[in-house]
């Protein structure tokens, strides 16, 4: 039987993407459910997969009026065992398949460092649904800790100075913008350094600068394995794509007081990186050339061997 896998466009595919490989039953059968971005379809475009209407991260709206989609693509595959790491989606889809006896398994974000997110709460309160969280700290009843995307990474420095000659800056895909990180890096980044930017909806109007709002994730990968600096917001698939290219990054958490997220848990997954050594966390007014350096300076290496996750499809 097929594993059905949910997930919400950016770093929730990123993360599914990352685990699925130790999920039980997952094989080039399992059948992807998202949104159609560029992301995605780069993604996915040789897997099975099935895109539904966007829902955004708290539109509680759209995600029960995709429950009867849900509940027809469930109908239709017959999965063994359905898996989300969020956000929204995952409001449509698990409890559905709950109500049609199905195995069903939420993953907490690795963003969450310090606790569930709305989610996370809400799935809480469907009966049946097996709870994960990827931090041992807080993974206390019903919560059961799954393991997490970035047991697989260590990190080392170089011996020799980093020289700074290629910077690839991505904001993320989301639909908030970050322009006070763009004017900072504008002031410290290296002279003479080529920079390319992704954006998304940031508006970098009269900043003189020439940038791409998306970019596929082929490409997106490309470019940060060629460059000897990756800055990023505090998202988790970009902070996933920097490690999986061998890069430590620098994340700069976006705040909500300056309308740049819904929430501050970027400022977790920058702290909580950076306290691991594979990333260098700062804020946009604490960020430093000298941290620039410091980060070009990491490289980032990968284990293998990981142990599958313990979650219970159906026999």
């Amino acid at each position: 039987m097929t594993v059905l896998l949910v997930a919400a466009t950016g770093g929730h595919l990123a993360q599914l993407n990352d685990l699925a490989p130790r999920i039980p039953g997952v094989d080039e059968n399992a059948v992807w459910v998202t949104f159609d971005n560029p992301q995605s379809r780069s993604m996915l475009r040789d897997r099975p997969h099935v895109f539904v209407p966007y829902t955004d991260s708290r539109d509680a709206g759209t995600a029960l009026r995709n429950v009867p989609i849900a509940a027809g693509i469930i109908r239709q595959i017959k999965p063994s065992l359905v898996v989300s790491t969020g956000n929204a989606i995952a409001v449509s889809f698990l409890p559905a398949a709950r109500l049609a006896g199905i195995p069903a398994a939420y993953i907490e974000s690795a963003a969450r460092a310090e606790g569930p997110s709305l989610t996370g709460r809400i799935m809480r309160r469907v009966p049946g649904v097996q709870l994960f969280s990827q931090y041992e700290d807080w993974a206390t009843p019903p919560w059961n800790y799954a393991g997490s995307i970035f047991d697989k990474f260590a990190a080392a420095e170089r011996k020799e100075r980093a020289t700074i000659r290629r910077v690839f800056v991505t904001l993320g895909t989301i639909t908030y913008g970050f322009r006070r990180l763009v004017e900072r890096l504008l002031e410290i980044l290296p002279p003479g350094c080529e920079v390319i930017w992704q954006v998304g909806s940031t508006d970098v109007s009269g900043l003189g600068i020439e940038s791409q709002k998306n970019i596929p994730s082929d490409a997106h990968r490309e470019e940060m394995r060629r460059a000897d600096l990756v800055i990023a917001h505090g998202g988790i698939g970009s902070a996933l794509a920097a490690l999986e290219a061998g890069k430590c990054p620098v994340l700069v958490p976006r705040e909500s007081r300056h309308g740049e997220h819904v929430d501050d848990h970027q400022r977790q997954i920058a702290a909580r990186l950076d306290g691991l050594g594979l990333a260098t966390g700062r804020s946009v007014p604490r960020l430093t050339a000298e941290d620039l350096e410091l980060a070009a300076r990491q490289v980032v290496m990968q284990r293998d061997g990981l142990p599958p996750l313990r979650i219970a499809a159906a026999a």
